[in-house]
């Protein structure tokens, strides 16, 4: 059985493969497979993870599990969130107030004065800063609020280009989404405005063009030098 090609019932309930149900169980709540095979379930007993196979892989039970993601979970038990590895062994030290999920190899957490940073792979703390928020590492960088505004961050907690803007989104295919006092627009790696127009509302760009909403709320289509090729 593969375990891409296992689907949950509309009802979150159970799961299905090949159209068929599998496991003969009904539980509270499931979530999708992840690799390396290993999905997040709720029964009476709490939440915990499962194989390929339905059976539990470790004896313990939480009040909330989430999906593997580089071979980590976030798992809650008595309000404290932490990770736990693949054979259900939590691998660091420190709780936090709230974890989110790995991604390439780094996790960003919530400390109890509500300070945000990120952890590598094993638990360790990887810079010394401490943001106001902060998300997810794509394509090698993350945003970060702070107290001067939105920027974005290098893996190793640097800032990518010194610019600071009201808010702001993640790298996709090398543009970010951007607000400064005025409106929304997109930028490079370097901070810098790809183009002079700012708009109300704006999308990433999905190959080579983006959804903008000006500020008359009318739908755009802009290609990467920020001329519009479309109105809708």
């Amino acid at each position: 059985m593969i375990w891409k090609e296992i689907q949950i019932s509309e009802d979150h309930k159970y799961f299905m493969f090949n159209g068929n149900r599998i496991f003969d169980k009904d539980f509270k709540n499931v979530l999708k497979f992840h690799e390396p095979g290993i999905a997040p379930v709720e029964d009476q007993s709490g939440w915990y993870h499962i194989d390929l196979y339905g059976q539990p892989i470790y004896n313990e039970r939480y009040e909330r599990v989430f999906g593997f993601y580089y071979g980590r979970a976030t798992v809650v038990k008595d309000g404290l969130w932490c990770h736990i590895d693949v054979d259900g062994q939590i691998f660091y030290l420190t709780d936090y107030k709230w974890c989110g999920n790995y991604q390439q190899n780094m996790c960003v957490v919530r400390d109890f004065d509500n300070g945000y940073f990120h952890i590598d792979i094993d638990g360790n703390r990887i810079y010394k800063d401490t943001f106001l928020y902060a998300g997810d590492f794509y394509d090698g960088c993350a945003c970060v609020k702070t107290l001067n505004g939105w920027k974005h961050i290098k893996l190793d907690g640097t800032d990518l280009n010194g610019k600071y803007f009201y808010d702001l989104g993640v790298f996709h295919k090398g543009f970010a989404v951007a607000k400064d006092k005025i409106g929304w627009f997109h930028i490079d790696k370097n901070g810098n405005e790809i183009y002079k127009e700012r708009y109300a509302a704006i999308e990433p760009f999905y190959n080579g063009y983006a959804l903008v909403t000006d500020f008359s709320f009318i739908k755009k289509i802009i290609n990467e030098d920020g001329e519009v090729v479309l109105g809708i």
